[in-house]
């Protein structure tokens, strides 16, 4: 399992302008908070944050931060970006207890689709959602949820409730009493030759109104 680790610093200045000065110079204003310790201003070097982001695990992995020559394990809780351009103007960090459950959103992969007779048959799978809500202590947190897809049948839509989540961990939307859809499969109708050359025999084929015969007489 892949292990991310993040170098951070103490951030003294604060204030809009100064969050400003920061990005302008590539660096990104940030906080630490939690496990009834006090709250941290910090900054972040713009690239490192940007690089490790690249992978999708990133947002729901134990990260350790590294802080003043000291160590902490955190996961990132919150990650603002610009309107319009999508940059990252603010990261929220929390602090982890080894005893204490987390709540966090995980991806799903679906797995063995080129396994699946629904998709030789020229089917279309359609993902609902891309990740799910976990709960589970640290030890526990998934990296990813494999959901296999390879008995999904045309028509069926698979849901929450048919997935075996790792041991330790639940569901959250499950323990609420909702039941999400995951993935359905839907046929794919591709028109052929045939289907084409029957749509303009048929055309070609309309009888003659009488009523227009019959004007064309007089």
């Amino acid at each position: 399992m892949k292990e991310f680790e993040l170098t951070a610093d103490i951030r003294d200045e604060l204030g809009s302008r100064a969050s400003r000065r920061m990005r302008r110079d590539n660096r990104i204003p940030a906080v630490l908070y939690g496990a009834k310790k006090d709250t941290i201003s910090l900054f972040l070097d713009a690239n490192e944050l940007n690089k490790k982001l690249e992978n999708e695990s990133f947002g729901s992995r134990v990260l350790t931060l590294g802080l003043q020559n000291q160590k902490e394990a955190v996961v990132l809780r919150a990650l603002q970006r610009h309107p319009v351009n999508s940059r990252v103007i603010h990261v929220d960090f929390q602090r982890v207890s080894a005893i204490q459950q987390l709540q966090l959103r995980v991806p799903l992969r679906f797995i063995n689709e080129e396994h699946s007779a629904a998709k030789r048959m020229g089917a279309v799978f359609s993902r609902l959602i891309t990740e799910v809500e976990v709960v589970c202590l640290p030890k526990d947190l998934p990296e990813a949820i494999s959901v296999d897809i390879s008995e999904v049948e045309i028509g069926q839509t698979m849901h929450l409730s048919e997935l075996t989540p790792p041991e330790g961990v639940t569901f959250t939307a499950l323990s609420q009493g909702m039941d999400q859809g995951m993935i359905s499969v839907s046929a794919s109708r591709v028109l052929s030759a045939e289907d084409e050359d029957v749509d303009v025999e048929v055309g070609e084929e309309q009888p003659e109104d009488d009523s227009d015969a019959q004007l064309s007489d007089d």
